[in-house]
Parts: structure tokens; sequence; C-alpha cells
């Protein structure tokens, strides 16, 4: 997959960030990958040497870095683009699925109402609904919810952040996702209609 990343850990196996090919083989050189999991999914060529022959590093699509593990109370950014994908891109009052230019963020409680802008707070929303909504809750609105909004935890942020993610990785980041989020990765979309 040509725009896929490597997926970065501390070395007690936290995602820490999405790193590129050219980052992933300087930690390599320089003996800072701890360990390592998942599929050799990248392969780097270099120059070739005087005996005709060429060098290459094979990359695993998850690695672990050497560092200061720190742990600390993770809050992902509440930027629209993660938002929609939490929400699968469906409108949490009518169920329709939407491309993100038809969407927006809802606020359940309205900032104009001292609701606040947090991931507790908002959903995904196409553009009518939102309109309908107005500055009302859904109760007021006569609108129901189709799901809780949740905070995504660490690895679910990191599902969110990157659209092009390889099948290890995902069940990599899987495996640590909270019952909201395995619950959102579920959605029968049928069942919404």
């Amino acid at each position: 997959m040509q725009n896929a990343k490597i997926l970065r850990l501390n070395k007690a196996g936290t995602p820490i960030e999405w790193i590129s090919r050219e980052e992933a083989a300087t930690l390599v050189v320089k003996d800072q990958v701890v360990w390592a999991l998942g599929e050799d999914a990248f392969v780097i060529r270099g120059g070739i040497n005087r005996l005709g022959r060429q060098s290459i590093l094979s990359l695993p699509s998850i690695l672990a870095s050497d560092g200061r593990v720190k742990l600390n109370d993770f809050v992902p950014p509440l930027v629209n683009s993660y938002l929609f994908r939490r929400d699968q891109f469906l409108c949490m009052y009518c169920g329709g699925e939407f491309r993100a230019d038809n969407l927006s963020r809802d606020h359940i409680l309205p900032v104009s109402r001292k609701g606040t802008d947090n991931w507790t707070n908002v959903v995904t929303a196409c553009k009518r609904c939102n309109h309908r909504k107005a500055n009302r809750t859904p109760e007021e609105a006569g609108m129901e919810l189709l799901a809780v909004p949740f905070v995504p935890n660490r690895y679910e942020f990191f599902y969110l952040a990157n659209k092009n993610i390889l099948a290890d990785q995902m069940e990599f980041l899987k495996s640590q996702f909270s019952q909201n989020g395995n619950w959102f990765l579920s959605i029968d979309r049928k069942t919404l209609t």
C-alpha cells in the first residue's frame, strides 16, 4: 500500500505515532527498535556496492522504539474528520450515510446553552438534521440519538487518524478498543434504514 505508514509504539506497547518508512528505517539503523510485530510490510532498497549487491532493509508494520515511557491521560483532539470516522459517516439522527462535505458536528446540548465542545457532547449529523434540531436538545426536537457519543481511547484514535491501516495494525489496535469503539465499527447500516 503506497500511502501506508508504520505504527510506532513505545517499549511498553502503547501507540505513539504513525511514521514514514524513512523514519522507521532511521530507527532500525540507529538500533533504537526494541521489538517489532506484524509482517515485514515494507522494503527499502539502498545503493549498490562495488560487488554489485544492493542493500535491502525490511521494515515491520509495527515497531516499538526505545526511550522513556510516559503514562498520561489521553484525550484525542476533537476534529471533524475524526468525529465523522468515529460515527462511520452516519448521521446519528436519521441514520443516513453521507460524504464528509454533507456532514456537520452537532452539539447535543447546544454551546449557546452552555454545552461544551467535547467528544461526549458531539455527534455527526447531516446538515438537514442539524438544521432541523437547531438550538434544541434532541429530546426538545423530538429526535432520537442512534448511539451514545464516547471519547475514543488512544488505540481508537490511532485508527481514526489513519485512513490506510494494514490488517495486522488494525488487529493490534482493535484488540484495545472499548466496547463503544467496537460498537461503532460493527454498525449494521441495513438496520438503520
